[in-house]
């Protein structure tokens, strides 16, 4: 009898970390398992993924050699298929590669034959479940454990767009016309303050310069013109008011 393949701890799992396109319609991406079959993996070696319904899964058997092992184009009617065929050497822990693997990334091989690990897109949300299987020439040697179910996005169908808006998009349009209406308002009382401010100032700028006006008028005045002497020989018009110049004496 075939010796039953080791049974890994490993668990299959959906990068943890932000990543653009982890999980899409027709594809996910998967943590790719290194360090995990260096105890029993040979060099001439292949790791594939297994992939099934989840509720599929318990039923999968593992196939005895390479060419029993389930085809995508099977995956509608046998519910699971096995893909992604990789040199062990490749997930060894000396070996530099990517950190991820995609599952459904390949959309050409859709036509290829039995024995070709297609890697084609999923055609329904599932949700899947996945394992790694170690193969060697004689059959499996070694299996990680099934991962969680791994459901894909739902594509929606544009008959099911609704091109009337929501209630709440009318809410926000609600809401941000409120909000620009106190802004107005709130703008309008702002400019009133300073022009009232402005106003006031040149007002009263205008009144310092009147009582500055007014002030200097009041203090200017012409000194009285000092009485001019008489010429000599004034005769008054009203005698004992005025009388005449004394005359110098006459030069000797």
């Amino acid at each position: 009898l075939p010796t039953p393949p080791a049974r890994l701890p490993y668990v299959p799992r959906v990068p943890p970390v932000a990543l653009l396109g982890k999980v899409t319609a027709t594809t996910f991406a998967l943590e790719r398992p290194r360090c995990v079959f260096d105890c029993h993996a040979n060099a001439s070696d292949t790791v594939w993924l297994a992939v099934a319904f989840a509720n599929a899964s318990a039923t999968f058997r593992n196939p005895p050699s390479r060419a029993d092992v389930p085809p995508y184009k099977q995956l509608p009617t046998a519910r699971s298929y096995m893909t992604l065929e990789t040199a062990a050497a490749a997930y060894s822990c000396s070996t530099p590669s990517p950190p991820v693997l995609r599952v459904g990334g390949d959309t050409a091989c859709r036509d290829q034959g039995r024995h070709d690990p297609c890697n084609g897109p999923l055609p329904s949300p599932g949700p899947y479940r996945v394992k790694f299987l170690l193969m060697g020439c004689r059959g499996p040697k070694a299996e990680t454990r099934w991962s969680d179910p791994i459901l894909l996005r739902r594509a929606v169908s544009p008959s099911a767009i609704d091109p009337a808006p929501t209630r709440r998009g009318s809410d926000v349009v609600v809401i941000a016309s409120i909000l620009a209406s106190l802004g107005a308002v709130l703008a309008t009382a702002v400019l009133g303050a300073l022009g009232a401010k402005v106003w006031g100032s040149l007002c009263r700028r205008d009144l310092g310069t009147d009582a500055f006006t007014r002030r200097s008028y009041r203090t200017h005045h012409i000194p009285p013109a000092l009485p001019q002497p008489l010429p000599p020989g004034c005769r008054c018009s009203r005698p004992g008011l005025c009388r005449s110049a004394p005359q110098p004496p006459a030069p000797c």
